[in-house]
């Protein structure tokens, strides 16, 4: 039975990137997004074949089952074609490419992918990521080192640890069926877009009720008022719904809408096409953002750890030293207040006190040690408030002597 609702398609290459290596198709029963990787020379090819062997799948099939068996088939092929590829031109060595299909069956919809292009599904104002990211930091979520806010922004989230690619012909491919229901909205989208577009910012365009058009058009809106670092492709699938179906040619996007000097090799039997790509295709000098080796990533794992923890340490270290700087500090500067002294008052007699006139907030920087039994009221105005001003003295014998000479004037009469 041939879908019945409506898509739409969208790719662009951003703000920061020099061409598109994403691809995208959106058909009658087929819908694809593949990002590709290796450089300037390699990500187009890889995505664009990935679409053009993909492509042929867009037609009803019988069973679920069936769908499911030729998407696995395809992308396999992909990964084949990739190989000999690489293997007759050495200058694309490191072209890959993610793949997210989803090829609707009856009320099924049949998923396959590998890589960290993402399918989503909104379903009762709730958005929900239905595949899961092949990449390092995914690795690490899933296994608690670190967290989903961590991993956003993780140096290596862009490593991935499964993609099509010139490493292998055998790719491990998630695939899986899921029922859909009237009113759904699949997404498919490269990382382009969940990179830098929050998934409640999507799940709110998307709960609006626009056309697929539209509502792709508003996505791609955000990801470059994010900035857009990276290619943007999505493809937006209604199940049925209130919009019209879309029929005609399929839409393809991205780099395998224009795709000079590529053919689709025809399968293979022992040898490689070698006229497909393009002539002038130059090196591509941009390594490859996935990473093959298991054992280089958990080096990368320990690395990681010893880092951290020599960070760790030398920030303790660095508060310690800190903290005993500012001790020996404030050691020294109570200590050279203890050699001072003035002459002040009380409550109401004439006192010697060690320290300093100031206080530091709550803190005294002066102690009463001799309590010399002069009235205040004995001094003359003048005096008096002479001394409850405070008098420095330069060491407690001078200050004994400022008493003396207090005392002497008290006896007088108040110095008057």
């Amino acid at each position: 039975m041939v879908f019945q609702g409506s898509a739409a398609a969208i790719s662009h290459t951003g703000r920061v990137r020099q061409n598109n290596q994403d691809s995208g198709y959106s058909g009658s029963n087929l819908f694809v997004v593949a990002d590709g990787m290796g450089g300037h020379a390699g990500g187009d090819v890889a995505s664009a074949l990935a679409v053009g062997r993909l492509k042929h799948l867009d037609h009803a099939y019988p069973t679920t089952s069936a769908a499911e068996l030729s998407l696995q088939q395809a992308i396999t092929e992909t990964a084949t074609d990739l190989v000999s590829t690489v293997r007759e031109r050495p200058e694309l060595a490191g072209m890959g490419t993610t793949v997210s299909a989803l090829a609707m069956v009856d009320d099924y919809a049949v998923i396959a992918h590998i890589g960290d292009s993402r399918i989503y599904l909104f379903r009762g104002d709730q958005l929900t990521q239905i595949t899961t990211d092949h990449t390092f930091v995914q690795r690490l979520v899933d296994s608690g080192r670190i967290t989903e806010e961590e991993a956003r922004y993780h140096p290596r989230r862009s490593v991935l640890m499964r993609v099509l690619g010139d490493m292998s012909a055998d790719p491990e491919v998630d695939t899986f069926i899921m029922q859909t229901l009237p009113g759904d909205r699949w997404l498919l989208c490269s990382d382009g877009l969940s990179g830098v577009v929050e998934d409640s910012h999507t799940a709110k365009v998307m709960g609006q009720g626009f056309t697929p058009k539209r509502t792709i058009d508003l996505l791609l809106k955000q990801a470059l008022d994010a900035g857009a670092p990276d290619n943007v492709t999505a493809i937006l699938v209604d199940v049925g719904g209130s919009h019209p179906v879309v029929s005609g040619t399929p839409t393809i996007v991205g780099s395998a809408s224009n795709p000079i000097g590529i053919e689709v090799p025809a399968t293979r039997h022992g040898g490689v096409t070698t006229g497909w790509l393009h002539p002038n295709r130059q090196a591509a000098n941009v390594p490859s953002h996935f990473e093959p080796a298991a054992e280089f990533l958990e080096e990368r794992i320990e690395e990681d750890r010893r880092r951290a923890k020599r960070r760790r340490w030398a920030w303790i270290a660095g508060l310690i030293i800190v903290i005993g700087l500012v001790a020996v500090s404030l050691m020294v500067a109570y200590s050279w207040t203890q050699g001072r002294y003035f002459v002040g008052a009380d409550a109401d007699t004439v006192v010697i006190f060690q320290g300093i006139q100031q206080d530091l907030g709550p803190i005294k920087l002066s102690t009463p040690i001799i309590d010399t039994e002069i009235p205040l009221d004995a001094l003359s105005p003048f005096v008096k408030l002479t001394v409850q001003e405070t008098i420095t003295a330069n060491s407690l014998d001078d200050a004994k002597d400022i008493v003396e000479g207090l005392r002497a004037a008290a006896s007088t009469g108040g110095g008057q």
